[in-house]
């Protein structure tokens, strides 16, 4: 299969290749907002990305938007910054679908979490009881009262707690609105492109060298490169952003791969969808779309950077969803897809300012991606202007203590946080970088 030729879209002229106030490695949505948002503040960006958007976790995310019903445990700081992004869904998703020209697949048609047994009720029942306790909003159902919002459901169960203002939107629409408006705000979009090096002026990272993504580069012929200059650097490739080369090891943010496997169902023709609402248990998800179909998911493992879709995942899913759902039985099986979900230390994502001078990051957001890319957008966009971050992101801070904490156990490191405990430096030897 051949390598995607490099694209340029966007107002500014395709020879305008330095000179940017930022560059955003990643085209995934958290990339796309990021650039979206400084651009219609007047910064002049540029997005790199290796493939065509929707890409990476992007394509694979079901989109839901539920920081009541996905409430864990020992997660408050998570929770709010959840909640205070879910705050801006509304205002957020009708400003793209303004810029865009085009819908999103945007509802809050609210989640109803049920039990299927005495076990996950007693689990849930406590988690609702969180729930009260924090003032969210979420309402303990009978059986009967489920069943009378979604007749669909399996015919027997122990309740639901019902999450009314929690809604999903369609990442992979979402992704293409957000190209669209950052193409209309002046920003630039380079798809088919893969960063291979960091620019440095002395221990400054300045920009990044590029080269066609796909299997060409394997080839004997050196592939052309392209230098692109920017007063910020903004990492937002999610699963990878731990395993950059171009940037010395104590600025490479501790984010590792998870990888979650998804299905999509699609009704028959003239049957009704057998949802009308996000249905959750404790060992899946189902999302509806506008259009009919159903996205069911999700498994999480540590497989490394796998993403083959595989019997068992797929069997598991299928399995829980018709234990949930007993009429997905008839439903065709429209697609299967695997992804990498970027997962951290502590769970938080890691949004702000790197440990190297002209690196920003935004990653990090493992389950959270979709949910949290307006607040991340907000941040990013303050951040890159010089401006105060949201208070809610403030969590997110990469040199945040519990990141100090997780790297101070690794054995025999002489430094050992070094990715928070002072700035990387570039010199010659292992952190040497090409220039």
């Amino acid at each position: 299969m051949p390598a995607e030729a490099t694209h340029v879209s966007g107002k500014r002229s395709p020879k305008s290749y330095e000179g940017f106030d930022a560059v955003f490695v990643g085209g995934g949505v958290i990339g796309l907002a990021g650039a979206w948002r400084a651009a219609q503040g007047g910064a002049r960006v540029c997005v790199l990305e290796r493939a065509e958007p929707p890409a990476g976790a992007t394509k694979v995310a079901a989109g839901m938007l539920a920081p009541v019903g996905e409430l864990t445990f020992g997660e408050r700081e998570l929770l709010e910054m959840t909640l205070a992004s879910g705050a801006l869904w509304d205002d957020f998703a009708a400003a793209v679908e303004a810029a865009a020209g085009m819908a999103i697949g945007y509802e809050r048609r609210g989640a109803l979490h049920v039990a299927l047994d005495r076990d996950e009720a007693g689990e849930l029942r406590r988690r609702h009881d969180l729930q009260r306790e924090l003032g969210l909003g979420a309402e303990w159902l009978t059986p009967r009262r489920c069943r009378e919002l979604e007749p669909g459901l399996a015919p027997t169960f122990a309740g639901g707690v019902l999450a009314p203002s929690e809604g999903s939107v369609d990442p992979r629409l979402l992704a293409r609105a957000l190209a669209a408006a950052l193409r209309e705000a002046g920003g630039e979009l380079r798809t088919g492109t893969e960063v291979v090096d960091g620019l440095w002026d002395g221990e400054r990272l300045v920009g990044v060298r590029t080269a066609p993504a796909g299997p060409d580069r394997a080839t004997s012929a050196e592939p052309p490169r392209v230098e692109v200059r920017a007063d910020a650097v903004v990492l937002c490739n999610g699963a990878w952003s731990g395993q950059t080369p171009w940037l010395p090891e104590e600025a490479r943010p501790p984010v590792r791969p998870v990888k979650g496997e998804v299905i999509e169902l699609r009704p028959r023709e003239g049957a009704p969808p057998p949802a009308g609402r996000i249905i959750a248990t404790e060992r899946v998800y189902l999302v509806p779309r506008p259009d009919g179909r159903l996205i069911v998911g999700a498994t999480q493992e540590e497989r490394g950077f796998d993403t083959v879709v595989t019997a068992g995942g797929v069997h598991e899913l299928l399995r829980e969803a018709y234990r949930t759902l007993p009429d997905v039985a008839e439903m065709e099986l429209a697609g299967t897809i695997a992804g990498l979900r970027p997962g951290t230390p502590d769970n938080l994502p890691i949004i702000g300012r790197g440990a190297v001078d002209g690196l920003v990051l935004a990653t990090g957001h493992f389950r959270n991606g979709v949910l949290l890319t307006p607040l991340t957008a907000e941040a990013i966009a303050a951040t890159l202007a010089g401006g105060e971050a949201p208070a809610s992101a403030a969590v997110a801070d990469p040199m945040r203590a519990s990141l100090v904490a997780q790297r101070a156990t690794k054995d025999d490191d002489p430094n050992p946080f070094p990715f928070v405990a002072q700035r990387a430096t570039k010199g010659k030897g292992s952190l040497e970088v090409t220039r």
